[in-house]
């Protein structure tokens, strides 16, 4: 149990030390991760009513099989592409 705690500190710290060094700081990448999680919740929740939604209107054939990891693909581009950092903007513009 001792070595679950010492991990979970240790992954901790190494969270905090490598976004403490990215440009813009801590509070700036934290910023950032808050971002992209709530862009994960929307996308997640728009994958379980399409899932649902795929199962229902076909409950058996090539859609029911392939639909749900099809959206998953296009889902998880749509994320890439969303969760970039924005472009930074110059002082004084």
């Amino acid at each position: 149990m001792r070595g679950f705690f010492f991990g979970l500190v240790l992954v901790v710290a190494l969270v905090f030390t490598i976004l403490s060094i990215r440009p813009g700081g801590i509070r700036r990448q934290l910023r950032m991760a808050a971002r992209r999680f709530r862009i994960f919740l929307w996308l997640g929740g728009i994958y379980l009513a399409g899932s649902i939604f795929i199962r229902l209107a076909f409950p058996e054939g090539a859609v029911s099989d392939y639909g749900p990891p099809a959206l998953a693909l296009v889902l998880a581009g749509v994320f890439v592409f969303i969760g970039q950092d924005p472009s930074p903007s110059r002082p004084g513009t």
